[in-house]
Formats: C-alpha cells, structure tokens, sequence
C-alpha cells in the first residue's frame, strides 16, 4: 500500500489537469540536440496555451522516432539528411516536400526549417593529416594503418560507416565504438586517429582537427528542422505558430555558438537556450560553480523521487511474482528448468535494447516501459534465491512438518518460507541494489531519475556532471543495501540469524 502511494504521489502530478492540452517535446542525447530541444521547449511554453512537457536525451534516431510515431512524444528536432537516409531509407536526396508525403501515413510532418545544416563528416588530428597528405575521405584508403573511433549511431546507420566504407572502398575493419561526447578527447589523446563529427561541433576548432571533404559527396544536406505529430498543430494552433517563427532563425555559426556556449564555456542547456531567445551575446562564460551546488541543483529532489519510483515499484512487482515462481520452481520438477532458464535468459538481453524495444510495444516511453524492463531485470535473483532456499531445507525439516500433519499450505507459510527467508530475502535485495544502477539507463527513454545527469554528462564530456548523477545513486544503493540489512533483522527469525554468527 506505501508503494501504491508513493507511485500516485509522483504521477498524479504529472498528469495534466483536465481539458489542459499538453505538449511533449523530445531530443536526442547529444549537445545540439538538448540545446534545439530547449529551445523548442521554452518557445512552446511562451505561446502560455499548453502544458509542455520536455524529454531530453531519449538516445538515438530509432528510439525517439519510435517515441514520435507512438505519440510519446509530439516533436523533436532533426536533420533532412537523418529523415531522408536512416528513417525513410531512401536512396536518392528527397527534399521537404517529398519528405511530408512519405511520412503522412505514419501521421508525421517535417517543417520549420531553422536555418543551419549540420552534416556528417570525419575528421582527424591537423598535424597528422597534414603530415600524411590526407585531405580527403579518398585519402584514407592509403592509410590502412589508421586507427578508427566512430559514434554507436553512425556504425549503424546506413548514412553513416557501412554506407561510407562502401562508397570510398574504405579498406578498415569496422571502427572502433565510442561515445560521441568523448569522441574529440579520444583523438586529441592519440587513442585514435580518426573520429566521425557533426560539422556544427564547437570543439573541431578547440582541438585543432582537420575537416576531411567529403570529395564523392556521400554525405546528403542535413538540414534542421522539426520532425512532429500532424494532430499538433490541430491541437495547439497557438504554439504552432510560435514555433513556425523559429524558421530561418539559426544561422550555421550561431548554432556553433550556442554548442560552444554548452560544451566550452560551462552553460547549461537551457541557459545557452535562453540567451539565444533574448539575443544574449555567445561566448560569455557562467561562474564556476561548485559541485555541491551542481549535486543538490533544482533537479535533486524531482530526480530522487523519480529514481525511488523506478526503482521500488519495480522491485515490488518483482516480489509479487519471482517469489511465487521460485515457489514453484522449488516444488514441480518439471517446471524448473523452463523457469529459471527464462529469468536467466532476460537478463542477457542489453537494457538499452530492452527499453527500445518496449518503447512499440506499450506505444510510449517514459516511466511504464521502463518499470517493464526493470522488472524483468529484478525476476534472476529473486526466483534463484527463492528456489535456492526452499531446496536447501534439510529432508529431515521436511519430515518433521509432514509428522506434524500439516498441509502442503500451511508447511509452506509456517515451516519452509521461514526456513528460506534469509536467501529470499538476499534475492530481493541483490535485485534491490541492481536495479538502482540500471534504473539510471531509463533516462535514455524518457523515463527520468538519476541517469538524466549522466546522460548530460556523456554528451558534454563533463565530470561534473556524471558524478553529480553517479554519486546520488551510488549513495541510494548503499542505503538500499543498509535498508535490508536492518530489515533482515526484523524479519528473519532469531534462530535463523543466529547461524550467521556464535551458536552460543
């Protein structure tokens, strides 16, 4: 019942009064994204005619689509290049218009052209392309010896390394995976040579890094725009025409700027988004500001609560049905197996890919998805341990509770699960401590808690940052961990606990 009401007290909240419409806008999980997001985000609130909700850092293209097309969210900034290539699959360069036709039928619309094109690119090391005489991307196919960092999403992507390599008979195996926020230190470091870019990256020229031409022009324009829901404009006219003013608006070097603003000079996203509405001039550094500060921000307590959700009501979903199934497991032979092979075989599956593919499956992101996964997650230790403790009971207990003439029910609640507490009880808190670290990838959905700061962290390369969200959950598993360690002592019986220690 507490945690019933500690779920209401967190969504009710959220849920917007009624009749009040209610705008979800969405971005990716890199630095031109969450600053296009907020200012999406803060232009829509100006029109003052819905509720609008932001999701910053949902991941990578097939998630936040599937997150656009499920009505998850209702929009979200891309590129024409990404739409045309990765989601349309198109071959040949579609423009706008081409663009709206195909995606009518999933009810979605491209408009608002903001005035910048961001493409792909490669990029590497001045002093060493200059010393090697690479100019070009032909260029590379001389230096067999060269060592590659490519982002996840551009492995993947047909515009990007498979479609790449084809197009310039690239002669590497595939290219080392990294995080595009750690791309630029990677190379500057030496660790690698050469890293995919997006060319609107303030740090190309911070580190000094030559721009390979694009010379068999692979790369399509990617030009910024807003990918959204048809019913939008239908639903809130208002904020539809604020945003339609954001066409033409962002020159290539202003969004320069403003990614200089987040990743250089130490401005949050929202904050380099809002100079960037009132005309503020780029460039101005924020105060530095200490990481006590930063640790406990305005986010702390939203985020506690949003992680304490994810975390618990998982974990109470877990109980109510791993501890049955270990039941289960432990007393039908034949069913054993089946069981503990399929809790074992969940929690292989990667928790990102798990979250991505709930994300069509419940036509949303957000907290329900990822309570689904977490779940899923919370059953291994749960059914292992509950199985585990039931077997190990001595024959000769058994015996003695069958003399008894107890029923099967009654030796299971009065004599077996007391007998097993301890190892049920060490399950439920292994699941406990394990789900809050994964709970914290849930960010990448929508799904709040924790991982939002580690996400921005990523995509800044900030330390700060990720230790701002790192700590405030590593601190929450330990006290997760002492919270059953107290409970073990008031639930387990005393002769139970007694053998842990001196039998004296």
């Amino acid at each position: 019942m507490k945690m019933l009401v500690l779920l209401l007290s967190v969504l009710i909240p959220a849920v917007p009064a009624w009749g009040e419409q209610t705008v979800t806008v969405g971005s990716k999980r890199f630095t031109e994204s969450y600053i296009l997001g907020e200012i999406v985000r803060q232009v829509a609130e100006g029109a003052g005619e819905a509720k609008v909700v932001y999701k910053p850092g949902l991941g990578n293209t097939g998630i936040v689509f599937a997150a656009l097309t499920s009505g998850g969210i209702d929009l979200y900034p891309e590129y024409t290049g990404t739409i045309d290539r990765e989601i349309l699959k198109n071959s040949a360069p579609s423009d706008i218009a081409t663009l709206n036709r195909q995606l009518a039928g999933l009810g979605i619309g491209v408009a608002v052209p903001l005035g910048f094109n961001n493409t792909y690119a490669l990029a590497m090391r001045e002093e060493q392309a200059q010393s090697l005489g690479i100019r070009t991307l032909s260029d590379l196919a001389r230096h067999r010896s060269l060592r590659l960092g490519m982002s996840q999403e551009f492995l993947g992507r047909t515009d990007g390394w498979r479609g790449l390599k084809q197009a310039y008979a690239l002669p590497f195996a595939t290219p080392r995976g990294i995080d595009h926020g750690l791309s630029y230190e990677a190379v500057a470091q030496g660790q690698v040579d050469v890293i995919d870019i997006y060319t609107t990256d303030a740090k190309i020229a911070r580190y000094k890094l030559r721009v390979l031409a694009d010379d068999r022009k692979f790369f399509p324009a990617y030009d910024a725009v807003l990918l959204y829901r048809l019913d939008l404009p239908r639903r809130a006219p208002k904020t539809w025409v604020a945003l339609q003013k954001l066409a033409g608006k962002i020159p290539e070097q202003r969004m320069i700027e403003m990614n200089a603003d987040a990743e250089l000079h130490g401005k949050g996203f929202a904050m380099a988004a809002a100079d960037f509405l009132e005309n503020a001039e780029p460039g101005q550094a924020r105060g530095k500001e200490g990481f006590l500060s930063l640790l406990f921000g305005p986010d702390f307590w939203r985020l506690t609560q949003e992680h304490l959700v994810l975390v618990f009501v998982s974990l109470a979903a877990g109980v109510a049905v791993g501890v049955p199934l270990g039941i289960w497991a432990a007393r039908t032979p034949s069913a054993r197996q089946p069981i503990l092979s399929l809790v074992g075989v969940i929690q292989t599956i990667p928790a990102l890919a798990l979250f991505a593919f709930l994300i069509p499956l419940f036509r949303q992101i957000g907290v329900l998805p990822a309570l689904v996964a977490l779940f899923l997650y919370a059953l291994l230790p749960i059914v292992r341990n509950a199985y585990t403790g039931l077997s190990d009971i001595a024959p000769s207990l058994r015996e003695s509770a069958l003399a008894l003439g107890l029923p099967s029910g009654a030796r299971l609640r009065l004599i077996e699960l007391p007998l097993a507490s301890r190892a049920i009880l060490a399950g439920i808190k292994t699941s406990a401590v394990i789900n809050v670290g994964t709970a914290t990838i849930a960010a990448f959905i929508g799904a709040g808690g924790f991982g939002e700061r580690i996400a921005a962290g990523l995509a800044l390369n900030d330390n700060a940052m990720l230790l701002a969200g790192a700590i405030p959950a590593a601190v929450l598993a330990l006290l997760v961990q002492g919270g059953f360690e107290a409970l073990d002592v008031w639930l387990i019986p005393k002769g139970l606990r007694a053998e842990k220690g001196d039998m004296r």
